[in-house]
């Protein structure tokens, strides 16, 4: 069992950090992000099936633009 919890553990750090990078490269604070990444996830979650686990979220740069990118593992995707 420790080394799930260390498998999550670190999952959950490089989470944090990469929350800390996207605060430096934007006006929003940690808190505002990890808000609009719930928001988000809710949003997305009314829809299909995610993994919130696995999520990241992060900005890239583009010359002077910057871009928030997200990546959703989606769980079992069935048509209706």
């Amino acid at each position: 069992m420790g080394f799930f919890s260390r498998k999550r553990s670190a999952s959950s750090a490089k989470e944090r950090l990469q929350l800390v990078l996207v605060h430096d490269r934007t006006d929003l604070t940690p808190a505002q992000l990890e808000a609009l990444k719930n928001d988000l996830l809710k949003a997305i979650s009314n829809y299909i099936d995610i993994d919130p686990d696995a999520v990241q979220i992060g900005l890239e740069r583009d010359g002077r633009s910057q871009r928030l990118v997200a990546d959703i593992p989606l769980r079992n995707v069935t048509r209706q």
